[in-house]
């Protein structure tokens, strides 16, 4: 690392340095709001897109056909680049204690007649009111023990019933941040409503003990995939840093803003650690979804003294010699300046994009703000940019991943800033009625009628309140909805979104003859339209015609009775009006022991 001063003003522009040179640079007294620019010189920018070879348009190993794109010119080779499955297998174990199979059968688990590899996890309604917002849930499964169900990413309705699921291939392999976004195409300038999500191996001991708990493994990356069901692009960070599971933001302008992280060499003892260890950095990267060049970095360990973290340095000799020193878990813009939290700061940061600059902290021991009743937080995630001078977090509340005791209950705040007298004061709270206690993850969501969204994050919860919240020990007040997932599984964020599924594949078709009854089943994984069947049965495959005429939908899959002795048999997708949305292939009649 190489420093110019002009005017007064710290540059820094990225070399590649050796590891020695890295830890020599680390070793710096951290001088705090010195104006290090991050703003990138981008003729010295490294890390360029990774070379792969454009995807067939057949199917990938775990379902995502591949989009195409037959833009003219030079832009259309770096979208090709881009448009391929990626961390379709975990990261090697650190260690050889195994990671159990997940639960596949049992009254925590679906399973289906039509979609027999499918095994997504039920979830419980508790709470179920009239007065949420529109959409469906958005879920991303995984477990620190035994997972119930497959990994994956999950869209469930408000019933608890499987919209769309993509399992995933290992207990090992996980998803994060699943939700909606607007993808703006670069190409065309249209903006489309597409699914995002990372996907790769998360640092769960026993199985990975190289890294801090919670940490993304090497070789992980994001997704973005059309409403269709379609892989658009894949996307990777730069300059040695690894695809971070805790943000990853599409822009207006036809970028990306995602958490990056890795491990840097260092001497930890000044701070209590070990010798050879290192730190977990951790930096915003943003990338043009055009180029794929990076176009704006910061990184937190040059802005950022550890030394004011709330995560000892010792912990590191239980993860490998690496510290997690700040553990940097959400990202939000607004006009050209960055809302950053940092879990292990206990520190929200306001950053000038233009100039590297922290305009201000939140929290943490150098707290630019005095605190109100209830305003204080411990621990946080998904910071985000509210109205005017508000922000939203859900503050976790608890715990040090390695054995700390709570500083109070989890729950989702707003708070409100004064600028001129340097005070945050809480304006909402919303509180969960069984009092609960997260030690990581966790979200909290603006709906569009007003309500809040409260993801749990490390309990398997999730709530949906009207916007004047409640107060600790009053968790059913403003209460509308509220879910349990199985077993002990959890999801880093849990979002309600809308979301509108057309599959370019089609429906699936099954059919089972027992005790005289004949059952005719039916489902399409992620279409969003269909509200009834029509099935069509005959004595030949290619002579068939219509026994059922109309039949509801009910749930994921639906099994609809006939009288027909077919043995052929065959399923339409239809919608609220009747027209014919998908055709199933033919299928023949097979006996069962019994029917489900």
């Amino acid at each position: 690392m190489h420093w110019l001063f002009t005017r007064g003003i710290c540059m820094t522009i990225r070399f590649k340095v050796s590891a020695l040179s890295l830890v020599k640079h680390r070793s710096r007294v951290f001088t705090r709001r010195a104006g290090m620019a991050s703003a990138l010189l981008l003729a010295v920018v490294t890390g360029a897109t990774p070379s792969v070879a454009r995807a067939a348009p057949s199917p990938s190993p775990l379902g995502l056909h591949v989009a195409r794109h037959d833009h003219a010119g030079a832009d259309a080779v770096s979208s090709r680049h881009r448009a391929r499955p990626c961390a379709t297998r975990p990261a090697p174990p650190s260690n050889t204690v195994p990671t159990p199979p997940p639960v596949t059968a049992g009254s925590g688990v679906w399973s289906f007649v039509t979609e027999p590899r499918l095994h997504p996890m039920r979830v419980t309604v508790i709470t179920r009111t009239p007065h949420t917002a529109p959409g469906d849930i958005f879920v991303a499964p995984y477990a620190a023990g035994r997972m119930v169900g497959q990994t994956g990413s999950l869209i469930v309705d408000n019933a608890g019933d499987p919209v769309w699921f993509r399992p995933l291939a290992s207990a090992k392999l996980q998803n994060a941040d699943f939700r909606v976004q607007t993808y703006h195409d670069p190409h065309t300038g249209k903006a489309q409503r597409v699914l995002t999500w990372w996907q790769g191996s998360i640092a769960i001991p026993p199985t990975y003990t190289n890294l801090p708990i919670g940490g993304a493994e090497p070789g992980g990356c994001y997704y973005i995939v059309d409403s269709h069901y379609r892989l658009i692009r894949t996307v990777f960070a730069r300059h040695g840093f690894n695809p971070d599971e805790h943000e990853f933001t599409l822009t207006r302008a036809g970028t990306v803003l995602f958490v990056a992280s890795k491990a840097v060499p260092m001497d930890l003892t000044p701070y209590g650690g070990p010798k050879d260890g290192a730190i977990l950095d951790a930096e915003v990267q943003e990338v043009d979804l055009r180029t794929g060049r990076l176009v704006f970095s910061w990184d937190m360990l040059d802005h950022v003294d550890p030394a004011d973290s709330e995560t000892p340095a010792s912990d590191a000799t239980k993860s490998g010699g690496v510290w997690d020193a700040f553990h940097m878990n959400s990202i939000d813009e607004r006009g050209g300046e960055l809302l950053v939290s940092a879990r292990n700061m206990w520190a929200v940061y306001k950053i000038s994009k233009s100039s590297g600059r922290i305009l201000w902290q939140l929290g943490g021991k150098r707290s630019d703000f005095t605190f109100g009743t209830n305003a204080e937080f411990f621990w946080q995630h998904d910071a985000r940019f509210r109205a005017g001078n508000r922000i939203s977090m859900f503050d976790d509340g608890c715990c040090n991943l390695t054995g700390g005791r709570p500083e109070q209950q989890s729950h989702g705040l707003i708070l409100s800033l004064d600028l001129r007298r340097h005070r945050a004061d809480a304006v909402r709270t919303y509180y969960h009625k069984r009092g609960l206690y997260s030690p990581s993850e966790g979200n909290m969501q603006a709906l569009p009628n007003g309500n809040e969204f409260v993801g749990w994050g490390q309990n398997p919860y999730y709530s949906e309140y009207t916007g004047a919240g409640n107060s600790q020990g009053h968790g059913t007040v403003n209460l509308v909805y509220d879910a349990r997932l199985a077993g002990f599984n959890f999801s880093y964020r849990i979002l309600r979104n809308t979301w509108i599924g057309t599959p370019h594949y089609p429906p699936r078709a099954a059919a089972r003859s027992s005790a005289g009854q004949r059952v005719v089943y039916a489902s399409w994984n992620g279409s969003t339209q269909t509200r009834a069947w029509q099935v069509l049965a005959g004595r030949h495959a290619d002579e068939l015609s219509v026994v059922v005429r109309r039949y509801a939908r009910v749930g994921f899959e639906t099994g609809i009775p006939t009288n027909s002795r077919g043995p052929y048999f065959q399923v339409r997708a239809l919608d609220g009006r009747g027209k014919v949305l998908g055709t199933s292939k033919v299928v023949k009649l097979r006996r069962a022991d019994f029917l489900p």
